[in-house]
């Protein structure tokens, strides 16, 4: 009597679940010396070689970290602990500092001397930690009484007393994607031709980024992605009676948010902020 199909591939199913794989395991050698190297000496003594892997200041490392350390999804119940937050940041930063393959999970696995899972999953575990609202309102602040008018002093300076209520600008940018997201695939196709992210930034003259809004795909406008941030939600608490935000013709132009001349005088006035920058750097 033959063996049913059906029984023939329940026997390949647990047989290829005893193997788990297919062919033979080579381990893969990997040191988390430099790794610690980058945390260690260079974040002590050598502040633009621990710039050069993970972006930022080492200043601004510890700060993040510290925000970052009491989330819960750095915590489990787990009889095995998580590593400290200060690699798991330090891994993800450095994923989200590179593109192409040097970001790619394999290549930061062997730098950090980890698994190319473990790379995968405290991404995440950072990202979601970034995403917390809790954690938004804690490091982005909206500019109180003395950050405000030290801004439209700046504006005044740099433009004439008329314009001297638009004390913060915003613009948008995109940011690049390794490859095409799972989800809703080519929306994120942009005009440049590539898979990106919209992120709208709301900055004081001074470089200060006091919001932020992300999550759109690069398909969409400025004008939409604009709508998702906190001044077009909240603007009647959060400008006051007169104050207006700097943006470009791409944006719609209202009484809060003008681009006076069109694009040219806020080139103009970017350009003047950046001689003054530069000079007082």
């Amino acid at each position: 009597m033959d063996t049913p199909f059906s029984t023939t591939i329940l026997e390949t199913i647990c047989k290829l679940q005893e193997k788990r794989y297919l062919q033979q395991c080579i381990a893969i050698r990997k040191s988390g010396a430099l790794l610690h190297l980058v945390l260690g000496e260079y974040k002590a003594v050598r502040p633009e070689l621990f710039r050069i892997y993970l972006r930022v200041t080492p200043a601004t490392f510890d700060t993040i970290v510290a925000n970052l350390r009491d989330n819960p999804v750095f915590h489990n119940n787990s009889e095995k602990e998580q590593l400290p937050v200060e690699i798991q940041v330090a891994v993800a930063l450095h994923c989200f500092g590179h593109f192409g393959n040097a970001a790619s999970i394999q290549k930061v696995g062997i730098w950090a001397g980890l698994g190319f899972g473990m790379v995968d999953l405290l991404t995440r575990r950072v990202m979601a930690a970034v995403c917390d609202p809790i954690f938004r309102k804690r490091v982005m602040k909206w500019p109180d009484a003395a950050i405000k008018e030290k801004a439209m002093i700046w504006v005044e300076a740099c433009s004439c007393p008329a314009w001297c209520k638009g004390w913060c600008m915003v613009d948008g940018t995109l940011v690049p994607l390794a490859s095409r997201p799972a989800h809703f695939r080519n929306t994120w196709y942009d005009r440049k031709s590539n898979y990106s992210l919209n992120v709208q930034l709301i900055s004081t003259p001074d470089l200060r980024i006091i919001d932020y809004g992300v999550g759109l795909p690069g398909s969409q406008h400025d004008a939409t992605a604009w709508k998702e941030t906190r001044i077009p939600k909240e603007r009647a608490t959060l400008l006051g009676a007169g104050e207006w935000v700097w943006a470009d013709s791409v944006y719609p132009l209202q009484s809060w948010c003008q681009a006076p001349y069109k694009r040219y005088a806020l080139s103009s006035l970017f350009m003047l902020f950046m001689d003054k920058l530069i000079y007082n750097c």
